[in-house]
């Protein structure tokens, strides 16, 4: 197995095993993943597979299978099923133990904090295709969120904090903190250069886009509107 699928796989064992806890009971929502796994998983994957076409980023042959899908690694689309599940389990596992109410005040410091990075990132480089998509994105979704307040927001917030902890693990694996050479790579006029370690600040606002499309669209299965 390649040094990218060993990631995957330890990623999704924790949270495979514990679906069956009896409070969160992820396994009773698996059906609910198909919408988020067609509409987010796969027009992220059409964003990953032109922007690996741009050569905004890439993959080290070293570090993966060898079998592609398109200009994709098996194991990069892989992760766009993986990344859903276990984002939206730990969303349950908020959600069932700590039960967060709504908080105004968080989610509105939140939301200026996370504006005002994105600003600056597009300040500092407005020509960058990364930069420019992801952070738009992020600014566009988060302004949304503010506007419509959905009951779940601060659920979300707090869900979205949480999966930095792998979030930080997982990427940092995948651009070279524990390899010699990055599994992904970026191309440097692509994004800010700013990076967490060795993460793209981008990255942070790609995972915050990628997270609210698959928590909307998860909520959809179960409750007339995803945004009331």
């Amino acid at each position: 197995m390649s040094f990218y699928g060993y990631i995957l796989l330890f990623s999704f064992v924790g949270p495979l095993l514990l679906s069956f806890d009896r409070k969160v009971a992820f396994y009773r929502h698996i059906k609910k993943l198909i919408l988020p796994l067609i509409l987010v998983s796969g027009g992220f994957l059409v964003w990953d597979h032109w922007f690996t076409s741009m050569e905004v980023w890439g993959f080290n042959t070293n570090y993966v299978c060898g079998f592609y899908l398109g200009k994709l690694p098996l194991e990069e689309v892989l992760f766009f099923f993986v990344v859903p599940y276990n984002c939206l389990f730990i969303y349950k596992v908020i959600e069932a133990y700590f039960q967060p109410k709504e908080n105004l005040n968080f989610n509105k410091a939140f939301m200026v904090a996370f504006l005002a990075l994105g600003l600056v990132l597009i300040a500092k480089n407005p020509s960058g295709w990364y930069t420019q998509t992801a952070v738009m994105l992020g600014i566009f979704l988060c302004v949304g969120l503010w506007y419509f307040s959905p009951h779940w927001l601060s659920l979300f917030l707090w869900t979205f904090l949480c999966c930095l902890i792998p979030f930080f693990i997982v990427n940092g694996l995948l651009t070279g903190m524990a390899t010699q050479h990055p599994v992904v790579w970026y191309n440097p006029s692509a994004f800010s250069n700013w990076r967490i370690l060795t993460i793209p600040v981008e990255d942070l606002f790609y995972n915050f886009d990628l997270l609210l499309g698959f928590v909307v669209f998860f909520n959809l299965k179960t409750q007339k509107s995803a945004l009331i």
